[in-house]
């Protein structure tokens, strides 16, 4: 018996693992040591040992490093109908856990979805995380404004950017400079990078000429701006949105507020004197932008209106930068 439930130990903590994505061998351990005060600020709902998971999921999601120091201990029982408690627990745990650890204000929430085990997901990432690296290679100042936890971010030397403070301690394990600032008054100075990479941010935060020309202004002349935003001309995307809407409950369905279609955006862009250089796709639904800023730095005398690059737009006030991504 006491095999067997070794046996079963490994089996449910792997599957546990694996499902909430978690990079620990003994979820059911009490043994871990955190920081006072991180345990404090979470707002802990479990009961019994699944607080365990809770913190453990809780200060994931906050950006920390959770370190695990194995160990052996006796089986508190070793009966059929012990194990078959045992085992029920786990699967309890799990449910419990689940909607927490997939929660998009998870600090680790693209960078887990890069090794996901949702195929869309994955699949997603991995595609925008190709298309973007590839649109940037060469350049040699690079800033990622609203990155996240992005796998972008560690694609090369740069500079990542985030209004979220928990991004940001999770994005340091990269090992590039990380600043905490937001988009409508970006912290550098003028012409300091040759690309700016800016990613699923413009949905999240109202219309407003502050974003572009705040983009435009660190971006030296003739350099690349990468813009990434999900085209909701196309059906596909609108219909996704609103599956995942149904599926996923006050996830990025309800974060994008306003929406841009390709058409009106790309004339908007180069009324700014932006250069289209290219557009790729990712789920034949999310735009990327590969654009070339003007050598003179002069746009056009009659830009179009940011309202130009809107399709049924909503433009509540939100936090200024990438809320998740």
């Amino acid at each position: 018996m006491p095999r067997i439930r070794r046996v079963l130990s490994r089996v449910l903590n792997g599957g546990l693992r694996r499902g909430l994505s978690l990079p620990y061998s003994d979820l059911s351990s009490g043994y871990r040591l955190y920081r006072r005060t991180a345990v404090r600020a979470l707002a802990l709902q479990a009961t019994g040992f699944d607080i365990l998971q809770e913190i453990l999921i809780g200060m994931v999601a906050q950006g920390y490093r959770v370190s695990e120091i194995p160990f052996r201990y006796q089986a508190a029982g070793t009966s059929r109908a012990w194990l078959a408690r045992f085992a029920l627990s786990h699967l309890k745990t799990f449910a419990a856990m689940w909607k927490l650890r997939n929660s998009i204000a998870s600090a680790d929430y693209d960078a887990r979805a890069y090794d996901g085990i949702i195929p869309l997901q994955r699949y997603w990432q991995r595609r925008r995380y190709a298309v973007i690296t590839s649109m940037a290679r060469g350049a040699q100042r690079v800033l990622d404004v609203g990155s996240g936890s992005s796998r972008i971010i560690g694609s090369g030397r740069m500079v990542a950017l985030d209004i979220v403070l928990a991004k940001l301690r999770f994005a340091r394990r990269y090992g590039n400079p990380v600043v905490h600032g937001s988009i409508f008054e970006l912290p550098f100075k003028d012409g300091a990078f040759d690309c700016v990479i800016c990613s699923e941010v413009v949905e999240h935060v109202p219309a407003d000429e502050r974003v572009f020309s705040e983009l435009e202004r660190v971006l030296e002349p003739g350099g690349r701006l990468i813009l990434g935003t999900p085209d909701y001309d196309r059906w596909r995307w609108r219909a996704l949105e609103w599956l995942y809407g149904r599926l996923a409950p006050g996830g990025y369905a309800d974060e994008h507020i306003t929406h841009y279609g390709r058409t009106n955006l790309a004339s908007y862009l180069r009324a700014r004197g932006m250069t289209v250089d290219a557009v790729e796709y990712v789920g034949g639904s999310e735009m990327v932008f590969s654009l070339r800023k003007s050598t003179t730095g002069v746009a056009l005398v009659s830009p179009l209106p940011i309202a130009a690059g809107l399709r049924g737009a909503r433009t509540e006030p939100v936090a200024s930068g990438k809320p998740a991504s």
